[in-house]
């Protein structure tokens, strides 16, 4: 790989070529495999086999948006489409946390995956067989940050644990005495064989170690079913006992159909709790896990809406009634990470609860995390359908089993309660009957928590309609509640200023790492539209790519963004002159630093965002930025004192002659035919003929 740095040519890549000569060759033996796009490497074929725009559609609900696509991003809490995917780079990249980068790491960091686990599950989508690998050492992998498992037990052994565990449970359920009860209950509440093994139910048996013993006769190391959760040492010493004991055993699995926990309902009705589900691991964890998501997803992204229910029944008899856009939380009123999930998916939350106390106060816990959301948001209960006299069903397990339930519960849905009336109808009930001092201590309450849940921070006709509503039930006017909000919301700052709590917007929940880049010269600017556009290096004059491989570019932005900007201009010192577009494209990617693919993302994302498709007024900016950085080059060559004098006179002789070139360029806005970005001074040409004037990007 000769090119920019070829003896003689004093204002190429020269001495940069023996620094940057080992950039990609060094620990990088696949770059050659990938510059030649015959695609042998594993990382490169299964990029080429994943459409990212369907990827991520499977994870998050895409908007068309010009040529690209939008969507809330999932990697911070995010009320606006800030992600944007971009079909013809394959990246995606969000504008405020900085996350970003191609199918692999949009794997990685949405589902917690190390890279091998995010290949292999690329490969298995694609039905791409992977080149076998020697084990590493130690066998571990990755795991999300702030997780420990242990030093011998990976997030590799607990999957495959939760995978013995539910063949075991499985094959329970179909024995003739174990799984008998377990049956008998599945058959009593109507759910068929193919609901069975839609949802893979399964059943623990009646003792205390069925489980250990399987275990122990299969001589299956027993450390990542402790981990789990699953078994338990004795304290005597004595062996290991099971958690789950006869019980019906729902398999909890994460969105993309992986066992990651265990639910399991006592049998005997004498036994508690009545639920036991698993402890959270690396793999699981309650706050952040809906149950049947896996198989709910497409239809909520079809019909634009989720049902949450409260138990396993509740969403089982839904779907075995054709009702599949149900999902339900583990135990707990909805968190504010699953809200999140569901925002990614859909436009709509219906809360399906049963409305006794219990369920009361799980509808007022979802509706304030849902409070400041852009879902509309939505309450149904059965004790409002009931006392109606529509049905007499106290869940909605039973009312689809009865006579026209699915037609009744399609129509509690419909009739759903807004959210914030709901809320509203809960206050006025706390109002009714209360004296003067009641009241005020009330709606005070009631002000500091909606201020507490951002009230502020909601859309100005959303907050004039709740301020305005509270007022009435409180029979004050609008103003005295605002100056309570103003006045609470100072009490809140101050108290969080003094935990030392930070109070500012920003990306402080994005992607940790994220590289942001601000050009400081003109040629870390060239550096972005090339990275954002590679058929243009193929453009760039002999100077302009000695430039945009400036040995200098890069240190002035310090830290890792300043490294990652220099590996990346070593990336393009090592590429042939007549490299092109998808030869440079590849190069970039094949980058093996940590970052690199985020700021690729970055940059690619930055230019489409700053033209939004207008190739004319991109390419005249790119042609300025090229001579600008030209000129730049030039300048710095000749403050070199290693150089003759008569060099350096040259070198500014011909950065005068670029800036006039910008000059005329700037009053003209047209190049003439051949004269390209290069003109008469490097011979590289974007193709000839006019170029509409545009503006130098800042």
């Amino acid at each position: 790989m000769g090119g920019l740095g070829q003896p003689g040519n004093d204002v190429g890549c020269g001495g940069r070529s023996s620094r940057v000569g080992l950039g990609i060759a060094a620990g990088n033996a696949k770059v050659s495999s990938t510059l030649r796009g015959n695609f042998s490497d594993d990382k490169d074929r299964v990029l080429h086999a994943t459409d990212i725009v369907r990827l991520i559609s499977e994870h998050v609900t895409l908007n068309k948006k010009g040529r690209e696509w939008a969507c809330v991003c999932p990697f911070h809490d995010d009320h606006n489409p800030s992600m944007y995917v971009v079909p013809s780079k394959q990246i995606y990249h969000c504008f405020v946390c900085g996350a970003g980068g191609d199918a692999i790491k949009f794997v990685r960091d949405y589902h917690k995956m190390s890279f091998v686990e995010a290949l292999q599950f690329l490969a298995d989508r694609a039905g791409i067989k992977l080149t076998p690998r020697a084990p590493r050492s130690g066998g571990g992998l990755e795991l999300p940050e702030g997780v420990e498992v242990g030093p011998e037990v990976s997030r590799e052994d607990l999957a495959r644990a939760n995978r013995l565990a539910l063949d075991f449970y499985r094959a329970i359920l179909k024995h003739p005495d174990h799984g008998k009860a377990g049956r008998a209950i599945l058959e009593k509440r109507g759910v068929s064989a193919e609901t069975c093994e839609r949802f893979q139910i399964g059943v623990a048996p009646d003792r205390w170690d069925g489980l250990a013993m399987f275990l122990s006769a299969k001589r299956v190391d027993v450390r990542p079913f402790l981990a789990a959760g699953l078994i338990r040492n004795r304290e005597n010493g004595g062996g290991a006992f099971d958690m789950q004991r006869n019980r019906l055993i729902f398999p909890i699995f994460d969105q993309l159909g992986r066992v990651i926990a265990f639910g399991g309902r006592r049998i005997n009705d004498q036994d508690e709790p009545k639920y036991i589900n698993s402890t959270d691991s690396a793999l699981f964890s309650k706050s952040s896990t809906l149950y049947a998501l896996h198989l709910a997803g497409e239809t909520i992204r079809a019909e634009k809406t989720a049902i949450v229910v409260e138990g396993y029944m509740d969403v089982i008899a839904c779907h075995q009634a054709g009702v599949r856009n149900v999902v339900a939380t583990l135990g707990t009123a909805l968190t504010a990470q699953s809200a999140r999930i569901l925002s990614r998916l859909c436009d709509k939350v219906v809360l399906f609860f049963d409305g006794d106390d219990a369920g009361q106060r799980a509808a007022d816990r979802a509706v304030e995390v849902l409070f400041a959301s852009t879902l509309e948001v939505r309450i149904a209960t059965m004790a409002g359908a009931r006392q109606a006299g529509l049905t007499n069903a106290k869940d909605p397990d039973e009312l689809v089993k009865q006579e026209g339930g699915v037609a009744l519960l399609k129509r509690i849905i419909n009739e759903a309660t807004d959210a914030l009336e709901y809320r509203f109808a809960r206050l006025k009930s706390r109002l009714v009957g209360a004296s003067m001092s009641q009241r005020s201590t009330v709606v005070e309450e009631e002000v500091r928590r909606l201020a507490e849940l951002g009230l502020s921070a909601i859309s100005p006709v959303k907050k004039q309609m709740i301020v305005k509503r509270v007022g009435e039930l409180a029979g004050v006017g609008e103003e005295a509640i605002r100056r309570a909000l103003a006045e609470t919301r100072l009490g809140v700052r101050s108290a969080r200023a003094a935990e030392g709590i930070e109070t500012s917007g920003g990306a402080a929940n994005g992607s940790a790492g994220a590289a942001v880049f601000q050009p400081t010269s003109e040629a870390e600017k060239l550096l972005r539209f090339v990275v954002a556009e590679p058929g243009l290096f193929k453009q760039l004059s002999a100077t302009q790519r000695a430039a945009v491989c400036g040995v200098g570019i890069g240190s002035n932005l310090g830290g890792s963004v300043g490294r990652l900007v220099g590996a990346m201009a070593a990336v393009l010192a090592d590429l042939p002159r007549d490299s092109d577009g998808g030869m440079v494209d590849r190069a970039l990617r094949s980058m093996d630093e940590d970052g690199a693919e985020e700021l690729r993302s970055g940059m690619i994302g930055a230019i489409n965002r700053d033209y939004s498709g207008d190739e004319a007024r991109m390419l005249a900016d790119f042609q300025t930025t090229a001579l600008r950085a030209e000129a730049e080059h030039l300048k710095t060559l000749a403050k070199d004192p290693t150089l003759p004098l008569m060099r350096k006179v040259q070198h500014e002789r011909e950065a005068r002659a670029v800036e006039a070139k910008i000059k005329g360029l700037g009053q003209v806005g047209v190049v003439a035919s051949g004269g390209g970005v290069g003109g008469g001074m490097g011979g590289g040409s974007l193709g000839g003929g006019a170029v509409a004037p545009g503006r130098g990007p800042d």
